[in-house]
């Protein structure tokens, strides 16, 4: 009689124990699934750039996305696919052209640079307002130009006060968290090679 119990409890806790761990499998099975899916609709939005973080200061990036006047230069960096480059540690300075610095480009321009077969054309222009560096307005006045994130220089020029970069004057600064961001009052385009 004992050995019945015995073996009626081992069937039994066999039983449950093949029980849990089906219904385990299965879970993670649904999981897997759901991140799966996830991970397909959020390719694009992949990187550094996309992670959340409300503790550290702003990186460029964040800075750009947080300014309505910069909403035309956000729209071309996710066209182009730079949002990861411009989270990197740095340090960076961007020389950010404000909303009408692109409606003062010739009409049908920035419509024409956002389409998808124009990518390289617009990562170009785009990398022409990127330097490796961290320098406030009045410490560029030292420089004469500045190799730029697309291997090309650009000019500064100094007029009292103002400091002029390829053309762009820079109208205000903000301080980053990989860099500095140099708003200017016009897109500068990179010479013709």
């Amino acid at each position: 009689m004992k050995t019945r119990i015995i073996l009626r409890l081992l069937v039994g806790s066999f039983f449950m124990l093949t029980l849990i761990v089906g219904c385990k499998n299965e879970a993670k099975t649904e999981t897997d699934t759901s991140a799966t899916s996830q991970s397909d609709a959020q390719t694009k939005e992949s990187g550094q750039a996309f992670i959340e973080d409300d503790g550290s200061t702003p990186n460029v990036l964040q800075i750009a996305i947080g300014s309505p006047d910069h909403t035309t230069l956000v729209a071309a960096v996710q066209a182009a696919d730079l949002e990861n480059a411009l989270v990197n540690a740095g340090p960076l300075m961007v020389f950010a052209p404000t909303n009408a610095a692109f409606d003062a480009l010739p009409e049908g321009t920035v419509d024409n640079l956002l389409k998808p077969e124009n990518k390289d054309a617009l990562a170009n222009i785009l990398k022409y307002h990127v330097t490796p560096g961290n320098y406030s307005k009045d410490f560029l006045k030292k420089f004469k130009k500045l190799g730029q994130a697309n291997d090309q220089n650009v000019m500064i020029e100094v007029e009292g006060d103002d400091v002029f970069v390829g053309g762009a004057k820079i109208i205000g600064s903000v301080k980053a968290g990989n860099g500095i961001v140099h708003v200017v009052d016009k897109v500068m385009l990179p010479p013709e090679e």
